[in-house]
């Protein structure tokens, strides 16, 4: 039987290098990524986090397929995963909810550097423009929410070896 372990955090908050690294030091581990499914397709997060945002309007179905595919041949089954134990389909599955706390701005420039490498000037600013009205309230509403519904908080400005130092250390 696998030993499942999430890891959340915001967009540029480094989910991808440390589960990444993370899988490299478990044998027999897979890692699923919560961005390989197409879950949100009947969501809009603004209205749903001003209705409450309920975690179980996600279909996670898919997801929940492969896991039940893997969780007796693997393990570890590492998955890249926004919501902790808040989804009742995948929550009872979680035995570790990690969260990888990176501060905001962190985070931004991170997502500047990645998605937008020759961007102009003028792009930029409008992206910002865009992340401080829709974006930023997303990701704080997830910092008060998923973060302490997480068994291990890690900061996120730690070099990545720490991190993945520290959560397998907790595993």
């Amino acid at each position: 039987m696998s030993k499942v372990i999430s890891i959340a955090s915001i967009s540029g908050g480094g989910k991808t290098t440390i589960i990444n690294e993370l899988s490299k030091t478990l044998e027999n581990s897979v890692v699923l990524y919560f961005d390989d499914y197409n879950f949100d397709e009947h969501i809009e997060y603004d209205s749903w986090i001003k209705k409450g945002a309920d975690y179980n309007e996600w279909d996670l179905l898919p997801l929940k397929k492969d896991i039940d595919k893997l969780i007796d041949r693997m393990d570890y089954i590492l998955m890249d995963y926004p919501f902790a134990y808040r989804n009742k389909t995948i929550g009872s599955y979680i035995d570790i909810a990690v969260y990888i706390d990176t501060p905001l701005d962190v985070a931004l420039a991170r997502r500047i550097f990645r998605d937008m490498p020759d961007a102009s000037g003028d792009q930029i600013l409008k992206y910002i423009g865009n992340y401080i009205k829709y974006e930023r309230p997303l990701y704080q509403y997830m910092i008060d929410n998923i973060m302490f519904d997480s068994d291990i908080i890690v900061d996120g400005s730690l070099p990545v070896h720490d991190i993945v130092y520290k959560i397998r250390s907790s595993i």
